[in-house]
């Protein structure tokens, strides 16, 4: 018996002094001692070691030994001191230091209130400057907010309208309208209450605008506040293409704001008027309007001259009165160059200025567009001549400011004055430069739409970590009501049972609304990559019918030429019109397709037929279709399976009704067929991929993804012997 235990007792000795000599990893929390509230930044020192510190929670992790002596400290409380006996969770009870004085007490809280002040200052300082600072700033404020503060709410209400505003500046509506929501739930504000509404109108959900200004009309407005929740009504009406009740609203604005003398608001609302009469089609009236505002703006900045003229010049465009047209922006112009002047001598250093986002006025009152729309005012009256020098200047200007949308523009409308005009040459090195301007485009946009993905990452991150952090306040409030509670007598357990309740609805209500970022998140991601396929999808379609333009002037007459050329265009500016709506009708569609198939045929007269049948039953204007979906394929039908055929081949496209409010769309060619036009391809043809079909994939795949199933595909041989194709498309009605 001594000889087996002496063995073990000192086993037991050794692993004792190893357990000793162990760094452990201690968890524990620190809480006041009768009201069990959690203390944060109190100080946790290892004798002789590191510093830690508690978080919101009153929870800290250490690392020590056992026998560490360990200092917990705080200004509220007297100092403790613990040993460290075992590796088990701590629960520290403090009690408030009595020395410490109220004159002190204020001292704290007067320090609070200074950080809060200066975050907030600074929040203000950065909105229009770097979102992302701002909304730092923003978090700083409000982690300085304790739970007991007697003016919590009214801060919290100032710091999240502050945070709506740096969303509502930058473009992101939908986080500006749920941030002022959370700001009104902390306390009310007209003022805030109108931004709301704003927000909204900016995030084109009318309905929701159109309630939250009719609201405010019921309550009590200063004069100010009741000229914009009338205009708010205004533009909410409009949005819902209720033009009678805008315009009444619109007429309600205008007369305050004249009373008032809002010279601002008068420009705006007399501009919106107009707007609105001319939708009516009552034009003198709307000429009426636009020149007092016209008159107004000229009297106010050089900025609200010229953006008052080019609105007013786009009126007198829109009902041909080109004169008028071009009148005022030369007027424009002239405000433009000052403009420019008075930035060139500003004492504020450019490369000092951050980037801001631009808005649609901004992008209008440029140099570069008014003299492009002045060439385009010139060539509706077939003026050539006087518009050449305004694209020439347009193109220059854009150039300099690396407006590629606006060279891209007036470049292409450059080369079609030229061939009006009969200098073909000159046409043909303006187009050149057109399809160079359009490959720099396309990497400009890969590169904006990048960045508006990262900088809508950075934002939404931004505001998980405030969600979060209002999150942990509320579970430590939740926290402390239980640990209260549990002292309580059993009728009081009931709150308890409330509490957890009321937690389980806010961490559901959390999770939703997480889920629904995400989907939104999803949603626009997937516009963006649409955006991207079809600008992608119009260079290629543009080089491909511009080889058969030159392959057909090198093969025929002048006049044939001529002609070509005369039926190109047009199919270029329909493609070119239809390239920004991510839906057109059927009946575009159909134009486009015929417009091209009888292009192609006119080239390959010897090589094909074809019919175009559409059923009678269907009502092409009520079919939306993405633009552009059906051409490549027909494409592909022409250049790879008819183009090959000794003799000559059919092309069969029909529209047809099917079950339900589905049609289906047949492309039949009776061609060489796939496995023959694959053998015949050369070894560079080989190696690349068809950049058309794979981002009509590309597309479709995004689009059923959205819209659930709207597109359907099947591409097979028309024949067991492998000759002819037969593409055969699904599309089914928006509900």
């Amino acid at each position: 018996m001594i000889i087996w235990l002496l063995p073990n007792s000192f086993y037991a000795q050794d692993e004792l002094k190893r357990i000793s000599e162990r760094t452990l990893t201690i968890r524990g929390t620190v809480k006041e001692d009768k009201t069990f509230k959690p203390i944060n930044n109190v100080e946790i020192q290892v004798k002789g070691g590191k510093v830690y510190y508690t978080d919101n929670l009153g929870d800290f992790k250490i690392q020590a030994k056992i026998g560490d002596e360990i200092i917990i400290s705080h200004d509220s409380f007297k100092t403790v001191y613990h040993t460290i006996t075992s590796g088990e969770r701590l629960s520290v009870k403090v009690e408030e230091n009595p020395s410490v004085s109220d004159v002190e007490k204020i001292e704290m809280e007067t320090r609070a209130s200074a950080a809060y002040g200066s975050n907030l200052s600074a929040a203000r300082n950065a909105l229009k400057k770097d979102a992302a600072t701002s909304i730092d700033y923003v978090t700083r404020a409000l982690e300085t907010i304790e739970d007991d503060d007697a003016f919590g709410d009214e801060k919290k209400a100032e710091l999240f309208e502050t945070l709506a505003d740096i969303y509502e500046y930058w473009k992101q509506p939908d986080l500006a309208e749920s941030n002022y929501i959370t700001s009104l739930s902390n306390k009310y504000s007209t003022d805030v209450k109108i931004k709301l509404g704003n927000a909204q109108l900016q995030n084109e959900n009318y309905q929701a605008s159109l309630v939250t200004f009719k609201e405010l009309e019921k309550s009590r407005l200063n004069a100010t506040q009741r000229i914009k929740v009338h205009a708010g009504l205004g533009d909410s009406y409009k949005g819902q293409n209720d033009n009678t009740n805008a315009i009444k609203n619109y007429n309600k604005a205008l007369a305050l704001a004249q009373k008032k003398k809002e010279e601002d608001l008068i420009i705006e609302l007399n501009s919106k008027l107009a707007e609105m009469l001319q939708i009516q089609g009552n034009l003198d009236d709307a000429e009426e309007y636009l020149d007092n505002s016209v008159l107004l703006a000229s009297q106010r900045s050089k900025k609200s001259s010229a953006l008052q003229r080019a609105k007013a010049a786009d009126f007198y465009n829109k009902n041909s009165s080109f004169d008028k047209e071009i009148q005022l922006r030369k007027e424009a112009l002239e405000d433009i160059a000052d403009i420019e002047k008075t930035e060139q001598f500003s004492p504020v250093a450019k490369e000092n200025i951050e980037p801001e986002p631009i808005s649609i006025d901004d992008r209008t009152i440029t140099s570069q567009v008014q003299n492009y729309k002045i060439a385009n005012a010139f060539a509706a009256q077939s003026e050539y001549d006087e518009a050449i020098p305004y694209l020439k200047e347009s193109i220059k200007k854009a150039a300099s400011e690396n407006d590629l949308v606006v060279q891209k523009d007036a470049t292409r409308k450059l080369g079609e004055v030229y061939r009006e005009t009969g200098e073909l040459k000159k046409a043909s090195e303006a187009f050149e430069e057109y399809e160079v301007i359009i490959d720099k485009l396309y990497i400009q946009k890969e590169q904006e739409i990048s960045q508006a993905a990262r900088f809508n990452r950075e934002l939404t991150q931004k505001a998980n970590r405030i969600a979060t952090l209002e999150k942990d306040r509320e579970l430590n409030e939740s926290r402390y009501k239980l640990a209260f509670a549990s002292q309580e007598l059993a009728e009081q357990q009931k709150i308890i049972i409330y509490s957890l309740i009321g937690l389980s609805v806010l961490l559901l209500l959390a999770a939703y609304l997480m889920y629904r970022n995400i989907k939104q998140q999803q949603y626009a991601n997937n516009l963006l990559a649409l955006k991207s396929l079809r600008s992608q999808m119009n260079p290629h379609f543009i080089f491909n019918a511009l080889n058969s333009v030159n392959t057909f002037i090198a093969t025929s007459d002048e006049r044939a030429a001529n002609r070509y050329l005369t039926d190109f265009s047009l199919l270029m500016r329909a493609v070119l019109e239809n390239s920004e709506e991510d839906f057109i009708p059927l009946e575009k569609e159909i134009e486009l397709l015929e417009l091209y198939v009888q292009l192609e045929h006119f080239r390959f007269q010897d090589k094909f037929e074809y019919r175009i049948e559409v059923d009678p039953e269907i009502d092409v204007k009520q079919y939306m279709i993405p633009p552009m979906l059906l051409q490549p394929y027909v494409e592909n039908a022409v250049w790879h399976g008819l183009r090959y055929k000794p003799e000559k081949g059919l092309l069969f496209i029909s529209f047809i009704k099917t079950a339900g409010d589905a049609i289906e769309i047949m492309i039949s060619d009776d061609g060489i067929g796939r496995e023959k036009s694959k053998s015949l391809k050369t070894f560079n043809q080989k190696k690349q991929k068809s950049q058309g079909m794979s981002n009509i994939k590309k597309r479709i795949d995004i689009l059923n993804m959205m819209y659930k199933d709207k597109v359907d595909v099947i591409i097979s041989d028309l024949t067991d012997s492998e000759e002819g194709t037969q593409v055969k498309l699904t599309l089914k009605k928006d509900k």
